[in-house]
């Protein structure tokens, strides 16, 4: 027994230490699947709790982060909403209100020009001086002259006559006053003509008198006088699109279509000044939403126009109201599309550079416009932006903040377009909530990908949502 006890004892530990030398030898082998056993467990424990977060509906974020997503929050309430349909448009000119052709009155030559494309001219400024080339023009002054004459020859005359009294028959005077009946018809018949070839009365004066004139200047036209009836005196009725009586009626001399030292002909283009002050918009519609838009303007329903403005643009909001003035009844047979109008009163400011006033408009002919036509009224909704809105499925979700704490709240969408947004006021949000109104879909990603309580690290959130830092870190 003795022997067996020592045996035991000796043998014993002799197995430890040939199973950790053992062990100890063959490492490489079992290390590997040892680490693979607890790479498992954590994941499995990973993917636990990521399952566990997808409910959670609250984030906390710091100041900072809240700044780093530009978060904005403005407090909802119900309003209307015009469901509608887009339709791509166009500012184009006024027919016969924006662009005005200036041409020459007379044959000649070109001498000076005094503005450029792009500068700003006034009514009534001097645009081009023409020496004369016409051979009608010299006449026409010539026969002024001496029809002018031969009037004052005729007058004394008849003075002479007159004074000879029963001495001379009575046909006579008779004769001379006729005589003078046609001299003055020939005078009226040539101030008339040099009036239309662009004299100044002061011209015609100067002409009558012997001192012919060589050459002309063409000024921009004067702006129109306006009328006002009984009817409407003493308030006067401004329409729609009309450009207002009191601000300055400025041209800009758009294209030049002459240079010093042409030739030009009687009824010759000169230049285009334009005053796009009064525009228009250019929708082109399908056949299809022909009665959408009848049914717009028969109710006199207004049109909301995207101009696609940046949001740090300079000008101010756009007060106007737009409605659909005219509808075309006539089909392109090239894109199958129908034109509809909308008055546009136009916006602009001056600058000067070197001494030059430059005309800027807010609106320009060519710029392209997205028309939205409405088609149907709905009450009692909330209308948010598109990014103030995230999808998740088939749920739909919005965002409300207390200070630092974000609450995810799931809504019902009854309508959207590219701007907005609308959810049906059925109590999951209520009036004068505060809802955040950009970034939504990332901060429905922050949601779901938050562990544990959600709070940073080294922070602590108040019974108010704020977030506070701890005073130990």
């Amino acid at each position: 027994m003795r022997i067996l006890k020592a045996l035991r004892v000796l043998v014993v530990p002799a197995v430890l230490v040939a199973i950790s030398a053992a062990a100890f030898v063959s490492r490489d082998r079992w290390l590997p699947l040892l680490k693979n056993g607890e790479a498992t467990t954590s994941s499995n424990a990973q993917a636990v709790r990521i399952e566990t977060d997808e409910s959670v509906s609250k984030i906390i974020l710091t100041d900072q982060a809240i700044d780093n997503l530009s978060l904005s929050t403005r407090p909802i309430r119900p309003q209307t909403y015009w469901k509608s349909i887009q339709v791509p448009g166009m500012v184009v000119d006024q027919p016969g209100r924006s662009d005005l052709g200036i041409i020459t009155p007379v044959t000649g030559v070109v001498t000076r020009i005094n503005f450029f494309p792009g500068e700003t001219v006034k009514p009534g400024q001097e645009l081009f001086t023409i020496r004369l080339l016409s051979e009608l023009l010299h006449v026409t002054q010539s026969e002024l002259f001496k029809s002018t004459q031969d009037i004052a020859l005729a007058k004394a005359t008849r003075e002479r006559l007159a004074a000879a009294g029963a001495a001379i028959p009575q046909a006579r005077i008779i004769e001379v006053d006729s005589q003078i009946k046609r001299l003055e018809i020939a005078v009226k018949s040539a101030r008339r003509e040099l009036l239309n070839r662009g004299l100044v009365p002061a011209q015609i004066d100067e002409a009558a008198a012997g001192t012919f004139v060589n050459q002309i200047t063409v000024n921009a036209p004067a702006p129109p006088e306006k009328s006002i009836s009984l009817s409407t005196a003493p308030q006067a009725i401004q329409t729609a699109g009309e450009p207002d009586a009191s601000s300055p009626q400025l041209f800009e001399l758009q294209d030049l279509n002459v240079d010093v030292g042409h030739q030009v002909q009687a009824g010759q283009t000169l230049c285009t000044l334009a005053n796009h002050q009064v525009l228009a918009i250019e929708g082109r519609a399908f056949r299809d939403e022909t009665l959408m838009l009848e049914r717009s303007v028969e109710q006199g329903w207004p049109v909301e126009v995207d101009f696609q403005e940046k949001a740090g643009a300079d000008w101010p909001a756009i007060e106007q109201t737009f409605r659909i003035r005219h509808i075309s009844n006539t089909i392109d047979p090239a894109n199958r599309t129908f034109g509809f109008r909308i008055p546009l009163k136009n916006e602009s400011r001056s600058v000067v550079l070197e001494g030059n006033t430059q005309m800027l408009w807010r609106f320009r002919p060519g710029q392209r416009v997205r028309i939205m036509v409405p088609v149907e009224k709905l009450d009692d909704v909330f209308v948010l932006p598109a990014d103030a809105v995230t999808r998740d499925l088939a749920e739909a979700f919005v965002f409300t903040q207390n200070v630092n704490t974000f609450e995810r709240r799931p809504v019902r969408i009854v309508a959207e377009d590219r701007r907005h947004t609308v959810l049906a006021n059925d109590g999951s949000l209520l009036p004068g909530s505060f809802v955040v109104q950009s970034a939504a879909d990332q901060l429905n990603r922050m949601t779901k990908s938050q562990s544990g309580d959600g709070l940073p690290e080294g922070y602590h959130i108040h019974a108010d949502g704020s977030l506070h830092k701890n005073e130990d870190e």
